[in-house]
This record gives structure tokens, C-alpha cells and sequence, in this order.
């Protein structure tokens, strides 16, 4: 009932048989499960779900226990990848500095050799040798260039890695909000009577439907009846 019907009905204006009928088929289409609401502001509109009770909360049903699952692993995960990437860091450190000490010995031997093949330009071995010297250094300088590109490589994945973090960052900030609300709705329902001393509910009570699983008074009669004469 919005607040115009309800001013309407107080001022006398609505007639009370129209509203309670209206109350009586809305219950109704809520037995039967066709009961459609609101989603958004644009007027869609969702049937209720008509799966009843809801899943139990097994190990597969537990939301919160699930998402500390996906966050474990994502940790973990990441972990292991900087530990490779890590290794291969270093690996490519390594490659670098011995192509560098390469390089050294390269450049002195190339030295060496211009000297020789100035002074006997006649011998073939020298120039020859001069000849595969230079090759060599620019293999040398290819493979130091290619371990700097790996190294930025290297550092680009972990760069990448740190949104896989932020993801993880943002899952555990859910978790904590989830819980947070449960602790409060726990709270919320708290009872100042422990729930095992309780009054246990009623099976049925007026107003129900079914009632066929309640004793009634011939059959309480009869029990009274029946207690008596074991006494006898």
C-alpha cells in the first residue's frame, strides 16, 4: 500500500473490502510462488525464486570459506611465479656479466690482432683471425643486449603481477565486509534466552492449513483413557 492509498483509507475515501482483497490475492501469489519484484529503477522485473529451502551450508555452499580459498590460492600462485621470475632474474644477471667479461677478452684480442695484421699484413692468419674476432664481439653484444631486454621483460610481469595483488586486495576487502555484516545481523538477532532453553516451536497453530498431523481432543481423550487403565 503506498502512503496515498494509506491517506486515502484514514480519510475515508477508500473502501476497506477493496484493500483487503487486494492483501488477500498478493498473500496468495505469494504461496504460489509468482510474486515479481522490482529490480531497478527501469521497471524489469524478477520472479521469485521458486527453490525452497535454500542450498544447506555445506563446504560447497559456504560463500565466505570459498572466496579465503580463491585468495589462498591467488597468494600462493603469485608466489611461486616471483619465484621463477626471480630465478631467471638472476640467470640473466648472470649471462649479462659473463657476456661483458666476454666482451673484455674480445676487445683485447681484436686489439691484438689490428697490431699484428698492421705489421704483416701479408699473413693471411692474422687477418683471418682479425675477421672472426669481430664477428664474435658483435654475437657478444647481441647476446648483452638480449639479456637486458629479458631483464625488462622480467620486470614488466611483475609490474603486471601486482593487479593480480590489487584483485586478491579487493576479494579480502569483500570477505571482511561479508563478515562484518554477519557479525552485525548475529548481533542484530541476539536473544537474552540461551536458544536450548527455549520453548520449542509449535507444529501447527490457528491459522494453519495443514493440519492433519495434530492430535486432537478424541485422541488425547483416549490417551488419558489408555494411561488410566495401565494404572488399574
Amino acid at each position: 500500500m503506498t502512503q496515498e492509498e494509506l491517506d486515502s483509507l484514514m480519510n475515508g475515501d477508500v473502501s476497506l473490502d477493496g484493500v483487503l482483497d487486494e492483501t488477500t490475492d498478493t498473500a496468495d501469489a505469494e504461496e504460489e510462488g509468482m510474486v515479481v519484484n522490482t529490480a531497478d529503477a527501469e521497471g524489469y522485473r524478477v520472479a521469485a525464486s521458486n527453490q525452497w529451502p535454500p542450498p544447506p551450508p555445506t563446504e560447497d555452499h559456504k560463500v565466505v570459506s570459498q572466496l579465503d580459498d580463491v585468495t589462498k590460492g591467488i597468494e600462493t600462485k603469485a608466489n611461486q611465479v616471483f619465484d621463477y621470475l626471480e630465478t631467471i632474474s638472476n640467470q640473466m644477471m648472470d649471462i649479462e656479466g659473463n657476456g661483458r667479461d666476454i666482451q673484455k677478452f674480445v676487445k683485447t684480442q681484436k686489439e691484438l690482432f689490428e697490431k699484428l695484421h698492421e705489421a704483416f699484413p701479408q699473413i693471411q692468419t692474422f687477418s683471418k683471425a682479425l675477421a672472426d674476432i669481430e664477428n664474435a664481439q658483435k654475437k657478444v653484444d647481441l647476446i648483452i643486449t638480449s639479456s637486458l631486454d629479458v631483464g625488462d621483460g622480467i620486470m614488466s610481469i611483475m609490474d603486471t603481477m601486482q593487479y593480480q595483488d590489487i584483485h586478491r586486495q579487493k576479494i579480502e576487502r569483500v570477505i571482511n565486509v561479508m563478515r562484518t555484516l554477519s557479525k552485525y545481523m548475529n548481533s542484530l538477532f541476539e536473544g537474552k534466552i540461551d536458544d536450548s532453553k527455549r520453548v520449542a516451536s509449535a507444529t501447527h497453530i490457528a491459522g494453519d492449513k495443514d493440519t492433519k498431523d495434530v492430535v486432537s481432543e478424541d485422541d488425547i481423550e483416549a490417551l488419558i483413557a489408555s494411561l488410566g487403565g495401565g494404572h488399574s
